[in-house]
Parts: C-alpha cells; structure tokens; sequence
C-alpha cells in the first residue's frame, strides 16, 4: 500500500485494534496531528463504509500507531543481550529516538550526548580528540559502540546514519567487557526496510553551516523476496557560533543490504565511511582557578591547524530462529581508523603571577602533533532460549565474544612555535618549531569472553536476573623513544625501548531482583560490576603531554553498583516513566605513588551516589515530551598522601536537568521547546580549585509543513547567547557556543 507522509489524517476502522490501539488512534486522529517531515508516517487509508476493513489496511493501521506512541519512547533494547522490554530491564536506559535528534536539530553526537542528563563532556587531550564523554562521574571515552560492538576510533561521530542513540547508566562489564564504569554508549545504525523511503534534508545555518543528508530505502524484488537496500549520504561543513577559527567539515556514505526480511534467517552487510577535517579548538587557558577572563571570540591556535580522521567499518550481521523458543544473533565486523592531528593549547605564562596585566600578557602555545592508525576485527554471537522448567520460565542469553584490536599512534611537540597576546590572539601566524616524533607505540589487544544471562520469571508478579561473563584481555605494548629538546612539560627523553605484555582475567556479575506490581510497572533491585584495565584504551600512555608509563604494572581497577528503581508505562503506554537512585563505588582507584615518582598504584576509592529521573513519549493529544534530572554526589574517599580527600569528583555536576517538548499546533505547524540545565563543575578530582559555575540554556524549533512531502523547519539554540563553558580539562577548558540558527528544507517521498 502506498504511503503519505505528511499531512494526512487517517480514517480508520478502529473495531479490529486492540483497546490500547483504539485509544491511541482515536487520540491522534481526534487532534487532526501533522506528523512531520522526516519523523515520522502516516499512511492514509480510505474505505467504503460498506466494505470490510482489508488485514493489509488493518496492519497499516497499527504501523501508524506504534510510530506514534515510540516518536519519543521506546519499548526495546536493539541489543539480544537484554531479552526483557525497557520496562522489565532491571537498569536505567536512556534513549533517543532519530525523531527527537532531528526535532532538536542535533547534528554530531556530543551535541546529542549534551542534552542527556548525567553525561558531560570533557574536552580531550591529543590522541584522545574526538568524543570524550563523562557518564555519571567516570569517564566514558573507551565505552562507545555501535550496535552493541566496540567502537574505539577516535573520530568525531556523526548521527547521520543512526536510528537511536541507547545510553545504558550503571557499570555494564556483563555485557560489554572491559570499561563502562559508569555507563555506555550505544549507537544503533540504520537497517534496509521493505518500505520504500527517500529522505532528502538541507541546512543552512549560523556560522557558514551547511549540511545535507540523504537516506533511501527500497525494497529489491530481483536479489529475492525479503531483499531491501538502504544508502545514507551526508555532507556537513561549518564554523562555530562565537569560536572564531573552530571549523568542522564532515562527509560520510553507509550502504547497507538486507537479505530475508521477515524470515527466520535475516543476514545484513553494512559499511560506513566517515571522514572529517577540522580545525580543533582547545579553548582558552585557566587562570587562578577560572577560565581567563577574555573574549568568548578568542581563538590561540594557527589557522593551519589541523584534524583529520578517517573512519572505515565493514559488518555482518545475521539473525536467525529456529524456533520460537531459539534464536541466534551473530555478528562480526572489521573497521580501521586514521587520524593525523597538530593542535594548539593556550598557557599563561608566568607573567601573571609576576603582577602583569592581562594586556600586557603573552601566551604559551603548546602544540601537540600525531597520527595514528587503529584496526578492529570483532566477533560475537548470543543466542537467546526461552524454555520452562515446572511453573517457572526461563529467558537465557548466553554467547561468545572474540576481538583483536590495534593501535599505532606516533606523538609528538611543536617546540619553538611562536607565542601571541592573551586579548588579542594572532591566529594567522605561520606555524614554526619542531616535528620530530618523541614515543611511536605499537598496542594490539585480544579479548576472549563468555557470557549468560538467565531472566528467571518466578511467577506473573516476580523475576529473578543472575548473569556473568568472563574476559581475558590480553596486551602486547612496545614503543620506541626518540630524544626531544626540553619543554615545560618533559625534561628531555634518551633514545630507548619499551615492551610489556600482561594478560588479565576478570569476572563480572548482573544480579536483580524485579516486582510488577501490575502489567503496566516494575519495581527492581540490581547489583553489578565492571572493570578497568590499564590498557583499556589501548596504551599504557598515561598523558598525552608526559607521555609517562605510570599503569603499566596495575591490576586493573573495579566497581561496583547497586541501584534500585522503578518504571512506568502511562497514558495507554505512549509515555513512560523510570526513576532510580544508585551507587557507583571505584575500590581500587589508581593514585599517585608516593613511594615511586612517576608512578600509579591501586591506592584510590571513589563514589557516586544519585538520583535519576527519565520521561519520554506522548502526554496527550499532539503533546510529546522528553525529560531528564540527574543528583550526582561524588567524592573521593581515598587518595593518595596529600590529595584531596573529600573532594568531588571532576566532570560530574551535582545537579543536570534537560527538557524539550514538541507540540503539534494544527495539521500543518507544530513546535519545539527545550532547555538545558548543568550546575558547578570542576576540572580535576584533586581538589585544585578549577572549576565553572553553573549555565542554564534554551532552545527552540518550529516547523511548518508547505505540502505533504517538504517542510521547512528552524532550529535556535542557546537563544539566551550565554557564555558557559561545556569541555573541561585540568590545562584548558572550551567555551560552548552562542546563539546558534539553523534552517532546515526537508523533502520525504
């Protein structure tokens, strides 16, 4: 049946749907709602009063409803690690959809990760450029994937080819392996389907911003009944609003090709390119503590400065029945990464703390210079059975995991560059000094897991989830040293060698405990676990200006949480609710040895204990709404003789709120409000002072449909033009950007 997306109301026949259906509809027809361009269908189905509804009609019908009540929401995890629905998984899990990454017009992933409550940003340090997420206190930045798989590169990720963002809140070892202390991030690609789509979108923004995006779907009779294609193109180029020398410039493709949709075996080849070229920006210096009372405009880098990344990712992944009690879900990927970096940091000089005024002040360009090359090949496989043993019912995930990853990075200094006035920045100066290489490493990485997961239904009211997995991660790190002029920030190294090679074996655990009150609700207890070895991102490098090997000896660090909550399914199941409070507790954090300079042992212990409250989906008729509220209490227990004990964790606010609700005025306009809330922040765990003070945004959306396949839709953000700061580091600290407008022409037929 062909279908109309936009602008049509439906006429249904509401006697074959279910209640919920009925409701539901009846809900969205009664408002005459506009469903928008590029979010989502609705098809319109006419009938003869005096004939049958046809099944075909009636399907279409229930298609148009679920795309509704999930615009905003959704019931499932994309992962067959987790077999219960949202409601039932004894865990916080933040979504969003495509359709809210396009309503609030977000178009990298941190732009997608500032709206979530609880996540921060932390603005990276050389290698390690890219995405450098905080989740819940601890950093996230080796805890990205991507359909469930690690997605280590180092690259700025574009949203372009994904249906939803999954945030899973708590330590996770038992379903990932190695890292995610506080929680994960995991991308879900988008997949062929049977219904044809093409989506074409431009934007035209602030800063010399253009983007354009395509994505097209069809159905390909000659490869087979089941076969579908899809291709998502992407071109992005733009400056930042008030960050005078920030550039960006992104372009991608990702075919994918799907072979035995809705059968019992489904196999889909997938690839994504994406590359970038941009023009970092590491902000402004610190000063006594607070960012340097300058311009928001300044920019202390050199025009020639440069990020270029490159992103390859080849997967296969095959879904199979047997049964309805069995099936497979298996997975293998090959990816390989560039990036090739010099990037400029501002530092006071001592002329400050001499009594010199800030326009008498000069700054240190501290220049760091690199590339890598990094490959991935994964392999897993989990298969899901459902089987009962007397009255109770079991749900097994179990599987295997298998991946070999590498890492060959080459670090070096600018010395000598010049430096430039702290209020008047030149940044068209040509860049001079050294490029010698000081430490090319050489890291490759072997996971061997196991894992099983039981969901135990004891009876309509309870279920019991027990569940562990098994690593052994092993490493081979060899380098060689080159000697180096002196620098602020390194003596001078002497030519040499490195090689260590540590195999580590870790257990971790899932438990929880999970009461219905009715079918609607849950109410959970869990426990679990996760891991940090010291190689987990794949060097024993400890910082990308030292370039020490302080971990290189360290048993790998461990947490653990407990978290309780509970979960909602309102308003006929078109809106839900969870709230949970939890604690996070790092036993054995690495600190400083003080009998060993240079150093790390497992002398720390730091905590986290909050509050999270989460809301998406439909409130009412034409009214959605995504909500969030995160309370983070950290502080760090044990340190090291001298280090500040009692002291909050950096990176973690103690309070972070973020709201948007859309709201579909009549069949052709409807509209979007957002804000975004962050308290106090701090810069380092050592209690050293760095910090900045809490920042409070708006932002707004307004769409208007001109005729059943094109919109036109502006997006502002920041409409207040405050001057806050969202990336912190211990030596400089990135300002956000101002008041940024976007036009967007969308066309879907």
């Amino acid at each position: 049946m062909q279908q109309k997306h936009f602008n049509q109301i439906a006429t249904f026949d509401l006697e074959p749907i279910s209640p919920i259906a009925k409701a539901v509809t009846q809900a969205i027809v009664g408002a005459g709602i506009s469903l928008s361009l590029s979010n989502f269908a609705i098809a319109q189905v006419t009938q003869n009063n005096n004939q049958e509804t046809s099944s075909s009609a009636v399907m279409e019908e229930l298609r148009v409803v679920e795309r509704q009540m999930e615009r905003y929401r959704a019931d499932e995890s994309s992962m067959s690690k987790l077999t219960e629905n949202l409601l039932n998984t004894p865990q916080t899990v933040k979504t969003m959809s495509r359709e809210l990454l396009e309503d609030r017009g977000l178009t990298s992933l941190n732009d997608a990760l500032r709206t979530v409550p609880g996540i921060t940003l932390g603005a990276g340090e050389f290698a390690w450029q890219g995405n450098a997420p905080n989740i819940r206190g601890f950093s996230a930045r080796d805890d990205m994937y991507l359909d469930g798989t690690r997605d280590f590169g180092s690259y700025p990720r574009d949203p372009f080819n994904l249906e939803s963002l999954e945030i899973l809140l708590g330590p996770s070892s038992v379903l990932f392996g190695r890292g995610s202390t506080g929680g994960a991030i995991n991308q879900v690609t988008k997949r062929p389907t049977l219904d044809p789509l093409t989506d074409f979108s431009v934007n035209v923004g602030s800063d010399n911003t253009i983007r354009a995006t395509t994505d097209i779907s069809r159905p390909i009779e000659l490869l087979g009944s089941g076969t579908a294609f899809r291709f998502n193109v992407l071109s992005h180029q733009g400056e930042v609003t008030d960050r005078d020398g920030a550039k960006a410039k992104r372009f991608g493709f990702a075919p994918s090709l799907a072979f035995g949709l809705e059968s019992d075996t489904q196999v889909t080849l997938s690839y994504m390119k994406q590359t970038s070229d941009d023009r970092p920006d590491y902000g402004i210096p610190w000063l006594n503590g607070k960012p340097v009372p300058v311009s928001r405009q300044n920019f202390y880098g050199f025009d020639s400065d440069f990020l270029e990344t490159d992103a390859d990712i080849l997967t296969v992944d095959i879904i199979h029945t047997f049964n309805d009690s069995i099936s497979l879900n298996a997975l293998a990927r090959y990816a390989h990464y560039e990036r090739d970096s010099r990037i400029t940091e501002a530092l006071i000089t001592e002329s400050i703390a001499t009594g010199a005024s800030l326009a008498d002040t000069s700054i240190y360009r501290n220049v760091f210079i690199g590339n890598s090359e990094e490959t991935l090949f994964a392999t897993q496989a989990t298969i899901t059975w459902e089987l009962e043993t007397g009255s109770i019912e079991h749900v097994i995930a179990g599987g295997l995991d298998f991946s070999r990853e590498k890492s060959n990075p080459t670090f070096a200094f600018g010395i000598g560059a010049l430096g430039t006035s702290l209020l008047n920045p030149n940044s068209q100066m040509s860049f001079t000094g050294s490029t010698d290489p000081r430490v090319i490493s050489d890291t490759t990485g072997e996971t061997s897991a196991f894992y099983i997961l039981d969901t135990v239904k004891l009876n309509d009211n309870w279920q019991l989830t027990v569940g562990g997995r098994w690593d052994k991660f092993d490493t081979d790190y060899d380098a060689e040293r080159f000697k180096g002029p002196a620098t602020p920030f390194n003596s001078g190294s002497v030519d040499g060698k490195e090689s260590f090679n540590r195999q580590d074996k870790e257990g971790s655990y899932r438990t929880a405990l999970v009461y219905k009150p009715t079918l609607e609700s849950s109410i959970y207890l869990a426990g679990s676990t996760s891991f940090n070895p010291s190689a987990q991102g794949l060097s024993l490098l400890t910082s990308g200006r030292g370039l020490g090997l302080g971990n290189q000896f360290l048993d790998p660090e461990k947490n653990q949480s407990l978290e309780a909550g509970v979960k909602l399914d309102l308003n006929e199941g078109a809106l839900s609710f969870a709230g949970a409070i939890f604690e996070i507790l790092k036993k054995n954090a690495r600190v400083a040895d003080p009998n060993n300079p240079g150093f790390n042992t497992l002398g720390g212990e730091h905590q986290v204990r909050g509050l999270s409250l989460d809301m998406n989906g439909m409130v009412g008729p034409g009214l959605f709404i995504t909500a969030g509220y995160t309370h983070l209490n950290t502080k760090v227990i044990k340190a090291a003789p001298g280090a500040a004990v009692g002291a909050s964790l950096a990176n973690a606010p103690e309070h972070s709120l973020s709201l948007w609700i859309n709201y579909q005025l009549n069949e052709r306009l409807d509209f979007g409000f957002g804000t975004r809330h962050i308290s106090d922040l701090l810069a380092q765990n050592t209690g050293s002072g760095k910090s900045v003070p809490s920042y409070h945004l708006l932002d707004g959306m307004g769409r208007y449909l001109l005729s059943d396949t094109i919109a036109l839709k502006l997006n502002a953000t920041n409409l207040t033009n405050e001057f806050y700061f969202d990336q912190l580091h211990p030596w400089h600290i990135v300002p956000g950007p101002g008041t940024t407008i976007t036009f967007a022409l969308n066309v879907i037929f």
